[in-house]
C-alpha cells in the first residue's frame, strides 16, 4: 500500500488495516520460524508498512486532537 493511499483511510480504518497486518505478520514469523518461506523479505516489509500505519495513524490523532484543543 502506497504512502498516498495510507493518508486517505480515516482512523477506524487505519486501526482495521493495522490489527490485520499485524495478524498477517505475526503468522508470517511463525510460518518462517517452521520452514523458511520462499521470500524472507517480506517480513521486513510487513513490518514497515505496519510502521508506516501506525505512524500516518499517529499524525492523524495528533490533528484531531490539536482541532479539538482550538
Amino acid at each position: 500500500m502506497k504512502k498516498e493511499e495510507i493518508k486517505e483511510l480515516s482512523i477506524p480504518e487505519l486501526k482495521a488495516k493495522i490489527a490485520d497486518a499485524e495478524k498477517a505478520y505475526r503468522e508470517l514469523k511463525v510460518a518462517h520460524a517452521i520452514s523458511p518461506v520462499a521470500n524472507p523479505a517480506k517480513i521486513t516489509a510487513d513490518r514497515r508498512e505496519i510502521a508506516r500505519l501506525k505512524t500516518v495513524l499517529r499524525q492523524k490523532e495528533i490533528a484531531a486532537a490539536a482541532e479539538v484543543a482550538k
